[in-house]
């Protein structure tokens, strides 16, 4: 005695040619319609036993492949465009190991700010994360601009040191005149 499954996989076997055509109808691609084939002869055999015997057999495939594909197509316009990699020459991957160096090098930078005394801490996140001027940051913290100065001028002395940063005899943006 035959399962409803094994009586759907004889159809389907007989239909394939047609669900192709029809799929690349929908999809315009070859590569795309034989998986919606695909997906679409696996949801009959797992859906074998709801064909109704004496129904049109392909108008019930039909239905099935479509509503994949509509499925597809909101899943698509939802996720966003979608490049196929072999379609992309240009693509460069990034080295592990430099996002592992720069990492260690950003794990070794916060330790060492955290290390930092408070006040030069607080002068250092003031200025160079939150970029206030000097001016600013001396009236928020009730001190002479001369403070802010070489509080800021110490620890960045300190994070040098701590992260092994030389000084290259470059000048600094407050010897050029770009700050206070």
């Amino acid at each position: 005695m035959s399962t409803p499954a094994d009586d759907v996989g004889k159809q389907l076997l007989a239909m394939l040619p047609v669900l192709r055509r029809f799929a690349l109808s929908l999809t315009r691609s070859a590569d795309k319609a034989d998986d919606l084939v695909q997906s679409a002869c696996e949801r009959a055999l797992a859906s074998a036993d709801r064909y109704e015997p004496g129904t049109r057999f392909d108008a019930w495939m039909f239905r099935i492949m479509r509503n994949l594909w509509i499925d597809r197509l909101r899943r698509e316009k939802v996720a966003g465009p979608m490049d196929d990699i072999d379609d992309r020459s240009n693509i460069v991957g990034v080295s592990g190991e430099q996002v592992i160096e720069a990492r260690s090098e950003m794990s070794s930078v916060s330790d060492a700010i955290a290390a930092l005394p408070d006040e030069q801490r607080e002068v250092l996140m003031l200025t160079c994360v939150e970029d206030m001027p000097y001016r600013e940051v001396a009236d928020m913290l009730g001190i002479p601009i001369g403070t802010v100065m070489s509080r800021l001028a110490r620890a960045r002395r300190r994070l040098a040191e701590a992260t092994g940063i030389t000084g290259d005899g470059a000048r600094s943006s407050v010897q050029q005149g770009k700050r206070p």
